[in-house]
């Protein structure tokens, strides 16, 4: 299961999840499988009676428009169920203690509910940025919480710091990108995670 968590995770969440709909032939906004037999898929999605694919992921944030904007959106907007997109009611000011401290239970409530949703739950992906109060506080409270909760679970965070210069030095150097957006940037992240986590 991913959990992506304040303004940079959820960036490269979304830009993960474009990359494994890509890798596993599900295309948008019909939400067809062209992948045929294969059903690898299953270790990020699960497939509900329709016939519809839902990724085992989780988009958190303390401020109540990002998330639900940022993913709404997008163009894999149809794919993720909004009980899925969890916001608080107040930003963290990009203040640790407020992310750690402040956040309302129901946040982690949620989280635990759609992880105890998956069948054979393996581990967690956390995204998240070691800036910004969400991304730092929350996910420190998150983390405390799952080595408590899932201690025999398997948990790999995906961390970004508030100035990735090495990212920006790579989208120069290796693949030519002048002027490298939190796009091509978030891009460059998912295909590294993708290739980390092939073999799940």
């Amino acid at each position: 299961m991913t959990v992506q968590v304040g303004r940079a995770g959820v960036q490269m969440g979304n830009a993960c999840w474009e990359l494994y709909c890509l890798e596993h032939g599900i295309q948008m906004p019909s939400d067809k499988t062209i992948g045929g037999e294969d059903d690898s898929f299953n270790t990020f999605f699960s497939e509900t009676g329709a016939g519809k694919h839902v990724p085992r992921a989780v988009f958190v944030d303390l401020e109540s428009f990002f998330v639900p904007d940022e993913v709404r959106k997008g163009t894999y907007r149809q794919l993720f169920p909004p009980e899925q997109l969890i916001t608080g009611k107040e930003d963290a000011a990009n203040n640790y203690a407020c992310g750690h401290y402040t956040v309302m239970p129901y946040l982690t409530v949620r989280i635990f509910i759609i992880a105890d949703q998956c069948t054979g739950l393996q581990g967690f992906l956390v995204f998240h940025s070691f800036g910004g109060g969400t991304g730092s506080g929350f996910t420190s409270l998150l983390m405390e919480r799952l080595s408590v909760d899932y201690s025999k679970k398997s948990k790999l965070e995906f961390s970004i710091s508030p100035a990735p210069q090495a990212i920006y030095n790579i989208c120069r150097r290796n693949l030519d990108i002048e002027r490298p957006s939190y796009t091509n940037l978030n891009r460059l992240i998912s295909q590294i995670v993708s290739s980390i986590t092939a073999s799940l």
